[in-house]
């Protein structure tokens, strides 16, 4: 089975680009991230017409989650657990970056997380070096302590699942061209870097960095001063599976020839195959 995730950043700006890419690469589920609607107004007769059921948990303009899938879906939740008074300023979290779903293979079933994880810039800091309470980069770590949780508990049932959209994270040097360029943004600063080696010393295993060994693999580049053509990239798109589901992984890969289309997202899709 194909699974991929895929940053559309704007499913009105990029229905065209996302259709080619699906008929060109025909994956059995997407988890897709930044769609920028609402539930009503996401596009769900032209994805259920070319074979797909279709999820969502939208937003007005920002944000959004979305899964579309070929195969039966199970037990489909919405938004990270734990979000009461979780979100900027000590609101409730409201924002729709989290999706769950079972997926049902010929085999087995899988639990999929597709996740949007806040961006965190600007970085705003306290004297000591601490984030400043309720500021956008406070939000992010906090929502990583609570992706942590929710994978922790999801580990303690020792069933098959893996947590996979835009992390907006880049985990080390060698996943940025200019990591230098990076060292004070809130993908980069050591504060979310740790969060992201707490999640992963979990048992997640990082699919792209087992099966794809080359240089300077990227799954994001700015829509400036040419940094696609020169290869500026980040890789801040990950599949991260737990055991039982790393047991039946068998590739992962990205779709960059997706960034060079007509009107493209500054993501490109990145996907596994599963065995299941």
């Amino acid at each position: 089975m194909k699974i991929a995730s895929f940053n559309i950043n704007g499913i009105k700006a990029r229905i065209n680009a996302l259709t080619d890419w699906l008929k060109e690469a025909d994956p059995d589920v997407v988890i897709l991230q930044e769609i920028k609607s609402i539930d009503e107004n996401f596009p769900r007769a032209h994805f259920e017409d070319m074979g797909y059921i279709v999820e969502t948990h939208g937003q007005k303009s920002f944000n959004g989650v979305a899964l579309l899938s070929k195969v039966p879906l199970e037990d489909v939740t919405r938004g990270l657990p734990n979000g009461a008074g979780m979100g900027r300023d000590g609101a409730d979290d409201i924002e729709a970056r989290y999706i769950e779903a079972t997926v049902i293979g010929e085999k087995t079933s899988m639990r999929i997380c597709g996740l949007y994880l806040p961006n965190g810039n600007p970085v705003d800091l306290n004297s000591d070096g601490t984030p400043v309470e309720g500021s956008k980069y406070d939000f992010k770590l906090k929502w990583m302590q609570r992706l942590e949780d929710r994978a922790r508990d999801l580990m303690a049932l020792e069933e098959p699942f893996f947590m996979a959209g835009d992390f907006n994270l880049i985990p080390q040097a060698e996943d940025a061209k200019r990591p230098d360029a990076w060292r004070k943004d809130a993908l980069f600063r050591p504060e979310s870097r740790a969060m992201f080696r707490k999640l992963m010393d979990l048992g997640f295993t990082d699919a792209l960095r087992v099966k794809n060994g080359a240089d300077e693999t990227y799954t994001f580049w700015d829509y400036q001063a040419g940094a696609f053509d020169r290869n500026d990239g980040i890789r801040i798109d990950h599949f991260l599976m737990s055991p039982q589901a790393a047991d039946t992984l068998q590739d992962c890969q990205i779709d960059a020839f997706a960034r060079a289309k007509a009107k493209p997202s500054d993501h490109v899709p990145i996907w596994v195959e599963v065995d299941i």
